[in-house]
């Protein structure tokens, strides 16, 4: 048997993904890029390489994962290049786009952007490209940023959650805007806004409603609004980040109708997760925006169903235990942030199988549309002649339960704990190179840091 670390020239499956449909096939790899697929009567020719044959097993694109809160440097004690994309491998995971928070410095500079190399260089175990920061005041970094290879810039339209990485305002949002137009470049926005004071006086903050109705779906409603008519107006490619409330789609659907090049992602928890199930006081459910109502949730899949969702992703953002505040239970002083990178493909395939969704489907949202977002589509998230052989080797029947020892991320806190789910990872591969088998990983990382061409 093949060990972690060894590079693989031919994987042998029943179960092969190849353009929409499942059949039996070999995929033949050279020099950590896909040279052929053979499928019928020719899979027999023997090879005189030796062949990874995986029997039953599916055989798919390695998971693209765009949202992914890695915090290092400056905050390695939440998480660390290491330990997150282990995690990644873990769970099929092959590339991972690290978020401009909630690092520090963040990366909103040049200069910023190169601590980062720096700090993540020769710890990745999975390819890993990095999005910038648009804050107020930076606009003329980006352009510098998108010579050095970034991809696009995330923003926030309300507070971050942290001192050094402040919301931008509408004036804020035009200078950007005015810097990517022509550039290729893609503006993300945690696209809520602050209204009047939405909390309502004595409510127990342990209680999940509490919570809930201080981030009201008005707020996502609100500044989806603003991103779309400056979407329009621009012609820059925006996308909206964590959708959460489904009130917002008519609005992106006429945005799209009238000729808005925007797109739009949910995460695993507002797909898994809902506010009726949320026990008092189990502050590892809250994240922002919030997780809603099961009525909201079955309008998201909907949604993804005819296409008015295009993406879906973790939105990893972990923290200390200490953050979560478990000890209280108090919702509104907690850290907002989910664990579950990692897990991103059984959560996803456990709820879309149940509504009809199909493999093909499950490549569509976690490989090839987060792929095309980050600008590596010509290389990942598809089984194409000349793209990396970046691969999930997984059994889709097979159920497990999520438990503390099974987890890779450095602090064990996810909502997922006991959750039994369907589809347990056997191997990925990063350019045709084992980085997990079976609960062990490559000797050394073997991830690389992409930048944008």
């Amino acid at each position: 048997m093949m060990e972690p670390g060894s590079s693989v020239k031919v994987i042998k499956s029943q179960r092969v993904f190849l353009s929409n449909e499942i059949c039996p096939a070999l995929i033949i790899i050279k020099n950590g890029k896909i040279s052929e697929i053979v499928t019928g009567s020719d899979r027999e020719t023997t090879t005189s390489c030796e062949v990874l044959d995986v029997g039953e097993s599916l055989v798919m694109p390695g998971i693209v994962d765009s949202h992914v809160h890695v915090n290092e440097p400056g905050r390695t004690d939440w998480e660390g290049f290491w330990t997150a994309t282990r995690s990644a491998a873990s769970g099929g995971v092959t590339t991972i786009v690290d978020m401009p928070l909630n690092s520090i410095p963040p990366t909103t500079t040049l200069q910023n952007f190169r601590t980062k190399l720096e700090a993540a260089s020769g710890k990745c175990f999975v390819d890993t490209t990095f999005w910038g920061g648009v804050v107020p005041g930076n606009q003329s970094e980006l352009r510098p940023m998108i010579r050095a290879g970034i991809p696009g810039f995330k923003c926030f339209m309300i507070h971050s959650g942290v001192e050094e990485f402040p919301h931008v305002s509408e004036s804020d949002l035009h200078a950007a805007m005015a810097q990517l137009r022509g550039t290729g470049s893609v503006l993300l926005f945690h696209a809520e806004t602050e209204l009047e004071d939405q909390r309502i006086e004595n409510e127990d903050p342990c209680e999940y409603s509490a919570f809930l109705n201080s981030r009201p779906d008005s707020m996502e409603v609100e500044a989806i609004q603003t991103v779309s008519q400056l979407c329009l107006q621009y012609q820059v490619q925006c996308h909206i980040v964590h959708l959460s409330s489904a009130k917002a789609l008519d609005i992106v659907k006429a945005a799209r109708k009238a000729g808005a090049p925007l797109t739009v992602e949910t995460t695993h928890h507002y797909l898994t997760l809902s506010a009726e199930h949320i026990p008092p006081g189990a502050t590892l459910f809250k994240c922002c925006p919030p997780i809603r109502t099961q009525d909201n949730q079955e309008k998201l899949w909907s949604a993804l169903r005819d296409g008015h969702i295009d993406l879906v992703v973790s939105d990893h953002s972990p923290c200390t235990a200490d953050l979560k505040k478990l000890e209280t239970g108090d919702f509104m002083k907690a850290w907002g942030g989910i664990s579950s990178l990692q897990f991103g493909l059984p959560l996803f395939w456990t709820s879309a199988r149940k509504r009809g969704f199909s493999i093909p489907e499950v490549v569509k949202f976690l490989c090839q549309k987060p792929a095309e977002l980050c600008r590596l589509g010509n290389r990942k998230g598809s089984f194409l002649p000349g793209f990396d052989a970046d691969i999930v080797i997984w059994d889709p029947e097979k159920e497990f339960e999520v438990t503390e020892a099974c987890i890779h991320h450095k602090n064990k806190l996810t909502p997922y704990l006991g959750c039994r789910l369907y589809g347990e990872v056997f191997a990925t591969l990063v350019r045709g190179k084992i980085v997990y088998l079976k609960g062990k990983f490559s000797p050394n990382p073997l991830g690389e840091l992409l930048l944008a061409q």
